[in-house]
């Protein structure tokens, strides 16, 4: 088997089978295969796509490249969550303790943030003494004893992908629907998950920037999911303007505590039902969605979610009296009012620029290797749709100091909010649902 062969083939518009898609990923991992080749592949993928099947055995053949989690241990259906990534994108913090308050065990391995999207290790890491290594003998006793833990991802999951999204990145070729989705789901599915749940964004804040886009992305995932075996439904969400109102690791961490004591913002805690209500009815715990979402409401109101995130945190070596105490979280030094420009209605929110701005306070990484600074980030006082006089607060930046580099950032945080005379046409946050059925429209989208 030659690799030009293999270049040509896809190059044609032919469909590659297991054994060939294997031959190169491995090859690729090895060394035998050098990056020029492999890049003229991934650029013929850009141009001529790849079937399910073909998405599938790549899929696959990437969570072969590294270690493979067996979740067996683990008593019960093992439900993952993954989101796309976004900016004030909290909601592992809220749904895991939801979710594993109704019985479902949640056994997730999270990432760190890397440019203007946060990662979930590092909010968790924002409570003090919290651990996100585990030995996988404690990792499967801790789900086991509490229902819940989230670690790090071990350095040698899926290192194909990694070393194949490297290439990528320097090649134009980041923006292939199978090489996402085929990149997204051998993590997945070397996690060991049972049932997978995907929250795909769409919009201004995210990757996939229109909602056809983010369709297509879901389709391809779910039909990975069903290709291999795993339940598999995805839901396409608006990051038109941040997920809530904060952003950054503590502030983050604080809103996710206010929303499982019922108290978080509206949309915010709409998605994390909805998510959960997915993982509920593939976790075999509800016959449906709307049955799903009441029972999960009653863990908000009864405090149970509240109290799972409280034994979740301790069993991981975390202060758990940050749920009763929040301001027990790393505080910012200085916290920075920015102020409308002018009178009227807040027609749009520029989320990306936001997520921008808190990492040049420090809350998120320039490259790999920045440390950050838990306590800041910024926290928005408007949302689309709301009505703002001028001088106003539009939102708090919570900096290291009051210096000329946060100043910088203060106009850069006002700039993202657009304000002009006429009330926006409201956009809804939950867009579609896809499953291995299709794909259905909710109402208002």
């Amino acid at each position: 088997m030659r690799t030009v062969d293999l270049i040509q083939k896809k190059r044609n518009g032919g469909e590659l089978t297991s054994r060939e898609l294997s031959f190169l990923v491995d090859g690729y991992s090895r060394g035998d295969i050098p990056d020029y080749q492999m890049s003229a592949w991934a650029m013929a993928v850009y141009f001529q796509g790849m079937s399910a099947r073909e998405t599938a055995e790549l899929t696959l053949a990437m969570a072969r490249s590294g270690d493979q989690v067996d979740l067996s241990p683990i008593h019960g259906i093992k439900v993952d969550k993954h989101s796309t990534g976004g900016v004030g994108d909290k909601t592992t913090l809220i749904i895991g303790p939801l979710v594993a308050s109704l019985g479902i065990p949640v056994a997730k391995m999270s990432g760190r943030g890397l440019g203007h999207t946060g990662g979930t290790i590092d909010k968790l890491e924002s409570i003090p003494g919290f651990r996100t290594e585990l030995s996988q003998e404690q990792f499967f006793a801790q789900v086991n004893g509490i229902g819940l833990a989230v670690i790090g991802q071990s350095g040698n999951i899926t290192p194909a992908d990694k070393k194949l999204y490297g290439l990528r990145d320097v090649t134009a070729t980041v923006e292939s629907i199978p090489l996402i989705a085929s990149s997204v789901m051998s993590k997945k599915i070397a996690a060991g998950a049972d049932a997978i749940v995907l929250d795909v964004k769409t919009g201004g804040g995210a990757f996939m920037k229109t909602a056809a886009d983010a369709e297509a992305l879901a389709k391809a995932m779910v039909d990975i999911g069903t290709e291999v075996g795993r339940q598999t439904s995805a839901i396409i969400s608006d990051m038109d303007q941040p997920l809530g109102f904060a952003i950054g690791n503590a502030l983050e961490v604080r809103e996710a505590i206010a929303t499982l004591r019922g108290e978080g913002p509206s949309d915010l805690t709409e998605l994390c039902l909805a998510l959960s209500a997915h993982m509920v009815v593939l976790g075999g715990q509800a016959p449906d969605l709307a049955a799903a979402e009441a029972m999960l409401r009653e863990r908000l109101a009864s405090g149970a979610a509240l109290d799972k995130f409280r034994a979740f945190v301790a069993a991981q070596g975390g202060d758990s009296s940050v749920a009763d105490d929040p301001d027990r979280l790393p505080q910012a030094a200085a916290i920075i009012e920015v102020t409308a420009r002018r009178s009227g209605y807040v027609q749009r929110i520029d989320a990306e620029e936001l997520g921008l701005a808190a990492m040049l306070l420090g809350a998120g990484r320039e490259t790999k290797d920045a440390v950050i600074d838990y306590a800041v980030g910024l926290t928005i006082s408007r949302k689309v749709g709301e009505r703002v006089e001028a001088g106003d607060p539009v939102a708090l930046l919570h900096a290291r100091a009051d210096d000329g580099t946060a100043r910088q950032v203060a106009e850069r945080t006002r700039d993202a909010f657009v304000i002009g005379e006429e009330a926006p046409a409201m956009q809804p946050l939950l867009l579609s649902v896809v499953t291995a059925a299709g794909v259905q429209r909710l109402s208002g989208s």
